[in-house]
């Protein structure tokens, strides 16, 4: 599991502004260095309402990006746990068990991206502790 907080990352121009005076700027969540081989699987826009889980599970060959737009979240990831807050990214390796809670009465919206490793792997739901 990597863990991005997005207040940690510095703003940089976009590559194809002109440094000077850039129009956007952009924060690298994660370098291409980072990010396992594969393509895109899918993104996701989900919503987990309040006092809500979703189960421990693992992916066989998809690692997955999650972003957090709004709310906040606790992750569990292996034996660590987190909270997420809005603008957190964390990186899930294929293979770690990992679900997310929402311990507030108010929804929390995020993205997951996956990125499939195109081994025909399956997803695989374990016993929650």
């Amino acid at each position: 599991m990597r863990i991005v907080r997005k207040n940690e990352v510095r703003l940089e121009p976009a590559s194809h502004e002109d440094s000077r005076r850039p129009g956007v700027w952009k924060r690298v969540l994660f370098p291409r260095e980072l990010l396992p081989e594969g393509r895109a699987q899918m993104l996701n826009w989900a919503e987990l309402p309040g006092g809500s889980s979703f189960a421990p599970h693992y992916h066989e060959d998809m690692d997955e990006i999650f972003v957090i737009v709004q709310g906040s979240a606790e992750m569990r990831v292996g034996k660590d746990s987190i909270t997420l807050a809005q603008g957190d990214a964390v990186l899930v390796a294929c293979r770690e068990i990992h679900s997310m809670t929402n311990r507030t009465n108010e929804k929390v919206e995020y993205l997951v991206i996956g990125l499939t490793r195109d081994q025909g792997g399956r997803t695989i739901c374990v016993e929650r502790e």
